[in-house]
């Protein structure tokens, strides 16, 4: 095992662990809610069925979600869905394209916080792609 595979491994232990912290609140949270929403629909939301159908097999794939976010209340409505098929989408192209396999996703901050790949994103896209800009500099 080579140093980057054993930094690699223990990266994803320790990522595994703080992510079930995450999720536990998160779906605790979730969980509350949706309970005090009361809704008396059964109609499904095709926006949400889409997101979850979603796979990535090539790049018109990135391109078809990537479009999806021009409209910023869009991406506000159903960030939740967004922010997880946007991490698919990142995991897929680093793997299958970039053939990056030893380092966990998502990405996290030196004071252990995860970092929203989607957030992220959005920040520089609004600041038209500049860096700097999106940094606050």
């Amino acid at each position: 095992m080579t140093r980057e595979d054993e930094i690699g491994k223990l990266e994803k232990q320790f990522m595994i662990s703080r992510d079930s912290e995450h999720e536990k609140f998160k779906t605790e949270f979730l969980n509350e809610y949706f309970e005090s929403l009361n809704i008396s629909t059964n109609k499904p939301d095709w926006n949400i069925l889409i997101l979850q159908a979603m796979s990535f097999k090539e790049f018109q794939d990135c391109k078809a979600l990537l479009d999806m976010l021009d409209d910023e209340d869009y991406v506000i409505k159903y960030k939740y869905h967004l922010e997880t098929t946007f991490s698919n989408m990142v995991d897929w192209f680093l793997k299958e394209k970039l053939g990056i396999n030893s380092r966990p996703l998502p990405a996290y901050a030196s004071n252990n916080r995860k970092v929203s790949l989607l957030d992220l994103y959005m920040v520089v896209k609004r600041e038209k792609g500049s860096p700097r800009t999106a940094c606050g500099q």
